[in-house]
């Protein structure tokens, strides 16, 4: 699974979730689908926090220099997120203050 791209299980993922929605599948059908269904979710839910690692906004601060923070994507309602320590020491600036470029 982890060799096939993230689009292509996003796709088999809302193909499944549509034909579960449907109901013109029989039961076999429908919990097999749902079991891939569930596989997918988890490759996809891991492929999105490992990009979330890599991903930093530029913020330009008042001085003209950039910095770089992490992006923060919201979690899901309902989905405690873990707290990551800070690396850099430096103080967070409220979303809104400075620009992005």
């Amino acid at each position: 699974m982890a060799e096939q791209k993230f689009d292509e299980m996003l796709n088999r993922l809302e193909r499944i979730a549509l034909d579960l929605e449907a109901g013109h599948i029989d039961l076999d059908e429908a919990i097999k689908k749902y079991e891939e269904g569930i596989r997918l979710a988890a490759f996809c839910e891991k492929k999105l926090n490992e990009i979330k690692k890599k991903i930093e906004i530029l913020v330009k601060e008042p001085s003209g220099a950039f910095s770089a923070e992490d992006f923060n994507i919201p979690a899901p309602e309902g989905v405690v997120m873990p707290r990551r320590s800070k690396v850099s020491g430096k103080k967070r600036r409220p979303r809104g203050e400075g620009l992005l470029f």
